[in-house]
C-alpha cells in the first residue's frame, strides 16, 4: 500500500530538501555521517512538545492547541495545509497519548518516529517517566494499537522518486548542492530571485538575460549604454559627456567581498518563537517560508555579506555594507559561498560556485572561514572524524591554488582561525532550553545529551558534559588555527596577498559585556551552537578594525565621489 505519509510530506518540498542538508554538519560528500532517523525523532519531539505546551499556556485542549499551531503557519509552501493534514492523520493518537500524561518522548517512540535500536541507549529529551520505560511504552502502545496511522512509513527518503516531483526535486537539490541560484536565466550565477541561492546570497543580477551583466565585473565601455556591473552607475553626464562610471569609479579601486564559509558564515538561525509556546503568535512564522528556501540560513543579515538592516538593533554593519559605504562603486558586489556542513575537507564542489573572472572582474576580498566542522561532527566518537593539521594544510593549499587561478590580480585572502568552543558548555549547560523554559524541565545539558544520543549534534565534542573531550577539541582547533597562520606567513601567490586573523570571540564577549549583555546571549538559542546575529556583527566589527589598522590596502580607498553618486543615483537600485 502506498504510504500517505510520503504523499503528505511532498507538499512542503522546500522544507524537506534544505533540512536534509541543514540538520547537521555532515555534508553531501559524507552521507554516512547523516542520521535521518535521528532528525525525524528530533522534529517529532519538538512538534509534540509545542502542541502540549500550547495547550498548557492557553489552558486549552490538545485538539485546540493543534488547531492553533496550524492557524499560525503561513499558506506559502503549503505549510498550513500540510499541518492540517498531519493533524488529521496523527492528531487522534497524539490527543489520546497526551491526555494520559505521556510526554513528547513517549509519544514519538509510540508513534515510531523515534526508536531505540538494540544495544543502543534510549534517547530522550525530558526526564524519564517514574514507571519503568518499557512498561510506560507498552502502556502507550496499547492505547493506540488499533490506529491506522501506525501502518504508514515514516521515511521521507523516496519522496523525490515520485514521477511528478523528480524534475523539480533534482533542480532544487542541485541548487543547494552546488550553491548556485535555482532561478538564473542566463547562467551567470546571479539571480533576480531572493532565495534558493539567489540574491540573498550574492548580489542581485541587473539583467538576467545577459550573462555578461553581473555584479563585480569591470564596466563594459564605462557602462555608457547600460549597467554591466549592476552597481547602479551608468550613462553619461550631460554636462560634460563623461560616463558616470568613469567619472565616479575610475581609480577608486572597486572590490567585492566573498565569503567561503560554513553554517555560521551563512548565519544559520531557527527562531525561538517557532518552538516557544508562550511567545507564539500569528506573526511568529511570517519569515518561515523565506528561511526554509534559504536552508534555514539568513545570509542577507550575516556578518560578512548582510545587506539588510540588522534585526538585533546593534549599530555595527556587515563587512559588505562597510565596503559599500567606503566606496559606492562596490554596490551589490558580494558573494556568500557558504553551506551548512562545509569544512576544509569538502570545499571542492562549493568553491566551484565562486563567480570571478580574472580578466573581466574587479579584485575581491576573500574570507576563508571554516570555523567549526573540521573539529565538529555528531558521531558517537567524534575524535577520529576531526581534521588533522596535515589534512588541513593539504586542503587549504589546494583551495588557495584554485583561488589563485580564478581571482583577478590585486585580490586579498584572509584565513580565519577557529574558535574555542568550550564557551558553549561553560555558558549554556545549566540554562533552560526554550522547550524547557515553561516547566523548568530541560536544560541545554539535557538538550545536548539528546542530540548526541541521536547522533545529530552539530558538535558532539564541544556540546558535551565530557570536559576532557571539550578541551581536546579546543586543542585541535588551536592546532588547526596555527596551521592556517603558518600558511598565511609562509606562502605567496601571484594574484592575491594572504593574511591570517584570529577568531576573536573572547574580545567580542568582553565588548558585549561592556554593553550590559550576558555571554550566553551571543549564541543561537534553538541550536545552542551557532553565533547569533549580534555575535556575527561584532565579529565583523573586530575583523574590519583589525584590517583597517594593520592591512588598510585590503579595503581600498574611500571614494570622494560617494556624495555625487548618491545625488545622481540615489540608492543605486537597492539590493
Amino acid at each position: 500500500m502506498k504510504s500517505p505519509w510520503n504523499i503528505l510530506l511532498v507538499t512542503p518540498l522546500f522544507l524537506l530538501l534544505p533540512l536534509r542538508t541543514s540538520a547537521s554538519p555532515a555534508s553531501d560528500d559524507s552521507p554516512s555521517t547523516r542520521n535521518p532517523n535521528g532528525h525525524t525523532c528530533l522534529a517529532c519531539v519538538a512538534v509534540v512538545s509545542v502542541i502540549e505546551q500550547l495547550a498548557q499556556v492557553h489552558n486549552s485542549t490538545v485538539e485546540t492547541s493543534m488547531e492553533r499551531l496550524c492557524s499560525y503557519l503561513p499558506e506559502k509552501l503549503f505549510l498550513k495545509t500540510t499541518c492540517y493534514l498531519v493533524i488529521e492523520m496523527f492528531g487522534p493518537d497524539i490527543i489520546k497519548l497526551l491526555s494520559t500524561d505521556m510526554n513528547a518522548d513517549v509519544v514519538c517512540h509510540t508513534l515510531k518516529f523515534c526508536k531505540q535500536d538494540p544495544g543502543q541507549p534510549l534517547c530522550h529529551l525530558y526526564p524519564l517517566p517514574k514507571e519503568p520505560w518499557k512498561f510506560t511504552l507498552e502502556k502507550a502502545r496499547q492505547i493506540v494499537k488499533k490506529s491506522p496511522a501506525l501502518k504508514y512509513s515514516r521515511s521521507s527518503a523516496d519522496i523525490c522518486s515520485l514521477p511528478f516531483l523528480a524534475k523539480i526535486c533534482q533542480k532544487i537539490k542541485l541548487a543547494i548542492k552546488n550553491s548556485v541560484p535555482f532561478k538564473d536565466v542566463d547562467s551567470d550565477k546571479y539571480s533576480v530571485f531572493p532565495t534558493l541561492r539567489g540574491y540573498h546570497w550574492r548580489g542581485r543580477d541587473c539583467n538576467d538575460s545577459n550573462k555578461m551583466a553581473y555584479p563585480g565585473r569591470r564596466p563594459d565601455n564605462w557602462d555608457v549604454h547600460e549597467d554591466s556591473n549592476c552597481n547602479g552607475i551608468w550613462g553619461v553626464d550631460p554636462k560634460d559627456g563623461i560616463p558616470y562610471e568613469k567619472k565616479f569609479c575610475e581609480g577608486s579601486q572597486p572590490r567585492g567581498i566573498i565569503l567561503l564559509g560554513d553554517s555560521a558564515g551563512a548565519h544559520f538561525h531557527i527562531s525561538p518563537e517557532w518552538i516557544t509556546a508562550s511567545q507564539m503568535s500569528l506573526k511568529s512564522f511570517i519569515n518561515l517560508p523565506t528561511a526554509l528556501t534559504n536552508e534555514l540560513n539568513w545570509p542577507q543579515i550575516s556578518g560578512a555579506t548582510g545587506f539588510l538592516d540588522s534585526i538585533s538593533g546593534i549599530k555595527e554593519n556587515s563587512i559588505y555594507l562597510r565596503l559599500r559605504k567606503r566606496n559606492h562603486c562596490n554596490h551589490r558586489d558580494y558573494q556568500n559561498i557558504s553551506r551548512n556542513g562545509a569544512s576544509s575537507q569538502n570545499l571542492d564542489r562549493l568553491i566551484e560556485s565562486l563567480s570571478r573572472d580574472p580578466l573581466l572582474d574587479h579584485p575581491a576580498i576573500i574570507i576563508y572561514a571554516m570555523i567549526g566542522n573540521d573539529v565538529c561532527n555528531g558521531k558517537a566518537d567524534p575524535v577520529p572524524e576531526m581534521t588533522t593539521p596535515k589534512k588541513l594544510y593539504s586542503s587549504v593549499m589546494k583551495t588557495l591554488k584554485y583561488l589563485n587561478s580564478h581571482l583577478p590580480n590585486g585580490s586579498h585572502v584572509i584565513l580565519y582561525g577557529l574558535p574555542n568552543g568550550t564557551f558553549l558548555w561553560d555558558n549554556l549547560h545549566n540554562r533552560y532550553y526554550p522547550l524547557g523554559q515553561l516547566n523548568k524541565d530541560v536544560t541545554y545539558a539535557h538538550f545536548y545529551s539528546f542530540l548526541n544520543c541521536l547522533q545529530v549534534s552539530p558538535c558532539h565534542s564541544w556540546m558535551s558534559s565530557n570536559k576532557t573531550l571539550r578541551n581536546l577539541t579546543s586543542e585541535r582547533a588551536k592546532q588547526l588555527s596555527n596551521t592556517l597562520k603558518n600558511i598565511a606567513t609562509s606562502q605567496k601567490f601571484t594574484n592575491f596577498d594572504l593574511f591570517y586573523a584570529d577568531f576573536d570571540f573572547q574580545e567580542v564577549t568582553e565588548e558585549w559585556q561592556k554593553r550590559g549583555g550576558e555571554p550566553w546571549q551571543l549564541i543561537e538559542p534553538v541550536d545552542g551552537f551557532h553565533p547569533n546575529e549580534v555575535a556575527l556583527l561584532l565579529l565583523a566589527d573586530r575583523l574590519w578594525k583589525k584590517v583597517e589598522l594593520h592591512w588598510p590596502q585590503v579595503l581600498g580607498k574611500e571614494n570622494p565621489f560617494n556624495p555625487q553618486i548618491e545625488q545622481v543615483f540615489g540608492d543605486q537600485g537597492g539590493h
